[in-house]
């Protein structure tokens, strides 16, 4: 059949770009390999919980936030409902134990407080984060740096330092390798608005833009893995792609003069594309860092884990083996009885996770799929249960009664992220960020191949794939 844009993946880019092109009156086929729409913005039940697959909490939605500009072009606003969460984080070490609210003036009354000689330093970091837009410009043609050594140009407590990175895994593994640009970029969304959670998980967010796909006149098919892009004259033209599973998969070719692809840049250059034109872009890709993945432990509660004394929405906890932020990449590698991890209590909004008197929580840290690989299926059955207790018992001694309120527990690895998403070493925002890190890779696609993903030029999180598919739509519709 013949369409005039096939979408390759149902992640929020690709959902985004779908949205905007069909509600523009263009024929849109979407095909998802997954058996439901998100990518890592979904959702799954377990017993009657709702387990929330990647939403922490997503930064955005004031005056100069562009989502909220892309969310009431398509009619989010009226489908899906943003809670507003009550803090940022709480940061929890062996020393220290700091709320960071939304709001930077109060958390730099905070610190100060906390830290009364590194005032300059506290002002100098949010003058960054609060001003990202205005110092990039002025930047221009200036070498990039990391995190890490801009953080320690400013500031000379270690402590500090990892009060404000406590939620570092937003973004990275390791401060030293990752973009200050793009940090404070990031880090800026944050604390220049506030940050959100998806009424009923993000999996409505993601079934709110296939809607909108579909009462446009496009077509989403899930359960459909693109085996091959087709070519016309050397042009990239269609996509081969199977439906279904075992002996039901049937073979299907469309059509269409654009094909976005919202997947991984090395699944397009080592699977997708043929093999003359995906010279170039591995060439390109070669030199690039995958990102991190993550490893998270879901929990059901048998109660609302708030009523027994658990005071945050986010909890961000490092170990005590982590005495400045040169320790951090050492120990998101080390054991998971001293991996520093981040703990979210659904219970402080109105999630509609669970039923009433019930809650979910979530243990995340950062992992990465050499920890697993070559475990046969048992040994990994067994650590996943092991680490499953290890999480269990610190979280107990954070939150006394922790243990005896579990009513189910499930571990997803960076294994689980890639069997799902297909992302190679289960990275959930695509390449890393590395400081000028560049996008050159782009040029070497094909005119009518688009990305629209973590792995284009806007990077990763919710907020990147979402821009980047808006962004991939438009310049679509340019081109018309």
């Amino acid at each position: 059949m013949q369409y005039d844009i096939i979408i390759v993946g149902a992640g929020l880019g690709g959902l985004t770009a779908g949205a905007k092109l069909a509600k523009a009156g263009k024929k849109v086929l979407l095909l998802e390999q997954h058996d439901r729409p998100g990518g890592c913005a979904t959702t799954f039940m377990r017993k009657d919980f709702t387990m929330e697959v990647g939403l922490h909490e997503m930064d955005g939605l004031h005056r100069a936030d562009p989502k909220l500009k892309i969310f009431n072009d398509l009619g989010i606003m009226d489908k899906v409902d943003f809670l507003e969460l009550p803090d940022f984080y709480r940061f929890v070490n062996e020393r220290y134990d700091i709320v960071i609210p939304h709001n930077p003036d109060e958390v730099k009354e905070i610190l100060y407080k906390s830290f009364p000689d590194e005032k300059e330093g506290i002002d100098t970091y949010f003058y960054h984060v609060l001003n990202a837009r205005k110092i990039m410009k002025e930047s221009q043609g200036q070498k990039d740096k990391s995190l890490g050594e801009f953080l320690d140009n400013i500031i000379h407590n270690e402590d500090l330092k990892l009060v404000l990175l406590g939620n570092l895994g937003y973004f990275h593994d390791d401060p030293y390798s990752l973009s200050y640009y793009y940090y404070i970029n990031a880090q800026g969304a944050y604390y220049n608005g506030r940050a959100n959670f998806i009424k009923g998980g993000s999996q409505q967010l993601s079934d709110a833009l296939v809607s909108v796909i579909e009462e446009n006149g496009g077509t989403v098919k899930l359960n459909s893995l693109v085996t091959k892009i087709n070519l016309i004259n050397d042009k990239p033209s269609g996509v081969n792609y199977q439906n279904g599973k075992g002996l039901k998969k049937l073979e299907f070719s469309d059509e269409a003069p654009e094909i976005i692809i919202n997947a991984a840049i090395p699944n397009l250059a080592n699977d997708l594309l043929p093999n003359h034109l995906a010279k170039g872009l591995i060439e390109k890709i070669k030199g690039k860092n995958i990102g991190a993945s993550l490893l998270t432990v879901y929990f059901g509660f048998n109660k609302a884990l708030k009523d027994i004394g658990n005071p945050n929405y986010s909890t961000f906890i490092y170990h005590e083996s982590v005495k400045s932020q040169k320790d951090i990449l050492k120990n998101n590698h080390s054991d998971f009885n001293s991996r520093s991890f981040t703990f979210v209590d659904y219970s402080h909004v109105d999630s509609e996770l669970a039923p009433k008197g019930k809650s979910v929580g979530a243990v995340c840290c950062v992992d990465y799929p050499e920890d697993w690989e070559s475990l046969s299926p048992k040994e990994y059955k067994e650590k996943k249960a092991c680490v499953a207790e290890v999480i269990t018992e610190r979280c107990n001694k954070l939150i006394p009664g922790f243990r005896d309120a579990i009513e189910y527990v499930e571990v997803a690895t960076s294994l689980t992220v890639k069997r799902y998403t297909l992302n190679p070493k289960g990275a959930v925002y695509g390449f890393a960020q590395n400081p000028d890190k560049s996008t050159d890779y782009l040029s070497a696609l094909p005119e009518n191949i688009h990305i629209a993903s973590a792995w284009g030029k806007f990077g990763g999180g919710f907020s990147g794939a979402i821009i980047s598919g808006y962004m991939t739509a438009f310049d679509i519709l340019r081109k018309a």
